[in-house]
């Protein structure tokens, strides 16, 4: 076996582990060694497809053992994996498989109606219990060479600025990722990990799976997320390993079953994509767990910072510090502000993608010098904490002044009634721009305009206050659980 390539990573552990269950979906175990056969098997099938090295292999479905083994297995060719968000329409989707240029798109049944494509294409069922029996074929191991700087996926972007774009992820990029997370969390071989973000998002994929094969773990994969299963199943199966993003670490607290469920067996719950309010990082202390948070972007691998758990209660609600094999600046210009000053986060390190596919012009400006621009606007304390403040663009000015979203949304959280919030900056006359907030109200709490500006005055600038208060059921998230400002400035238009 001579590649160094993540494909190869589920084929050493079965040397290793070969009876340890790898991964759990609907109720059926399937172990390292089970596992490993399945992918080279599944990569036999690619080939007699006509994918080779260097090929895109596009996946639209749920989380599911099949997307496990087509990741694999791509890598394990030298293709590359671009998984594709489901919640995409069909000129979104079209745009992606022919930007990629996939070779092959695997497509889960449900999710067919909406492709359009000229791409080879496969489609799927789990409800049949088939799967994709018909792309496996039998053949010899799979003994590809690969180098860590090959490439092995293609994530796109959510495009909130124009069309996607196709960040390039080399195995490389991945691998030290994954030595990063090690670094910074005790992640074991005996981890329970539950899955239930979506896998074509960095996050669940580059923070969960992956670490947790390369650990000889159990990843439970679940289609969806659902606050009452999830519950479940921690308490049945004894997951020690969460990840979630803030709509669902706020679903679950707000289950009437949170009170009293048994989470013992939970020691690790990370969480990244934006920061978490205080005051749920508060409700989850309170049942003996600290929610461990992170920074990152797609273009990182994802992870950037991390809070660690020995910092997590003195420095509540930061991001962290730097990991081990990263490097952060915070700057003003090209210059690094002075701190708890606001500035843009630069990233550098092996984890940061060489850049966005078949687009020179985007890769040459989100980079100078070498160092990644995030978009993402911080400060930093006298000990090198980072604190998010707001994506640049979100930032509105008032008056003259500048006034970041976040900051708001942090007072509004203080409020026991605000379940959830967003703030954006709408047109005005007078000032240029100013606030507007979007609430939802905990259920069984009343909650009105006045109440609401009355609380933030007494923890804000009067600049800062939003000139009106809209009352909503829900906010809009992407599939990744990120709150969409866009729609929401859609909708103010």
């Amino acid at each position: 076996m001579n590649d160094h390539g993540l494909g190869s990573w589920p084929r050493r552990r079965a040397r290793m582990t070969p009876h340890r269950t790898a991964v759990v979906q609907d109720d059926l175990g399937t172990s390292y060694a089970e596992l490993d056969v399945k992918i080279d098997r599944f990569a036999h099938g690619l080939r007699a497809r006509g994918v080779s090295r260097g090929d895109r292999v596009a996946f639209l479905g749920l989380n599911s053992i099949e997307l496990v083994l087509a990741l694999f297995a791509t890598a394990r060719l030298g293709a590359v994996f671009v998984p594709i968000n489901t919640r995409l329409a069909a000129p979104e989707l079209a745009f992606i498989v022919g930007q990629s240029g996939a070779r092959l798109l695997i497509v889960e049944d449900e999710l067919g109606a909406a492709v359009e494509s000229d791409a080879d294409t496969v489609v799927f069922t789990r409800r049949a219990g088939a799967g994709l029996d018909d792309l496996m074929v039998d053949g010899p191991p799979i003994d590809e060479p690969i180098t860590l700087a090959d490439l092995f996926m293609i994530q796109y972007t959510s495009g909130t600025s124009g069309q996607p774009k196709g960040v390039m992820l080399t195995h490389g990029n991945v691998v030290w990722n994954v030595y990063n997370l090690l670094v910074d969390i005790d992640l074991g071989s005996n981890e329970i990990a539950l899955v239930t973000a979506p896998l074509f998002h960095t996050a669940a994929l580059n923070q969960v799976l992956i670490p947790t094969v390369l650990k000889g773990g159990t990843a439970l994969i679940e289609a969806r997320f659902d606050a009452a299963r999830a519950i479940d199943l921690i308490e049945r199966e004894r997951v020690t390993l969460l990840f979630g993003v803030t709509s669902m670490y706020l679903a679950l607290s707000q289950s009437p079953r949170f009170a009293e469920a048994d989470l013992a067996s939970l020691h690790l719950a990370l969480s990244g994509g934006a920061p978490i309010p205080d005051s749920l990082l508060r409700t989850w202390l309170d049942r003996g767990l600290m929610i461990v948070q992170g920074y990152g972007l797609t273009e990182t691998s994802p992870g950037a910072t991390m809070l660690r758990a020995a910092d997590a209660e003195r420095k509540l609600g930061s991001a962290g510090t730097a990991c081990f094999f990263t490097d952060v600046r915070v700057v003003d210009g090209d210059e690094d502000v002075a701190p708890d000053q606001p500035g843009e986060v630069l990233i550098s390190g092996p984890n940061v993608t060489p850049g966005y596919w078949q687009n020179e012009a985007a890769t040459e400006h989100a980079f100078t010098d070498g160092w990644l621009h995030s978009g993402d606007l911080a400060t930093r304390d006298d000990e090198g904490y980072l604190r998010i403040v707001d994506r640049l663009k979100d930032m509105y000015i008032s008056g003259g002044e500048n006034v970041y979203p976040a900051e708001v949304e942090h007072a509004l959280y203080t409020h026991p009634a605000v379940a959830e919030c967003a703030v954006i900056g709408v047109p005005d006359e007078k000032w240029g721009e100013v606030g507007r907030a979007f609430v939802v109200v905990r259920d069984g709490e009343h909650l009105d305009e006045p109440a609401v500006v009355h609380h933030l005055e007494q923890r804000l600038a009067r600049y800062k206050l939003p000139r009106s208060v809209e009352f909503v059921p829900e906010l809009p998230h992407n599939a990744s659980g990120k709150l969409l400002k866009s729609r929401l400035r859609e909708a103010t238009r």
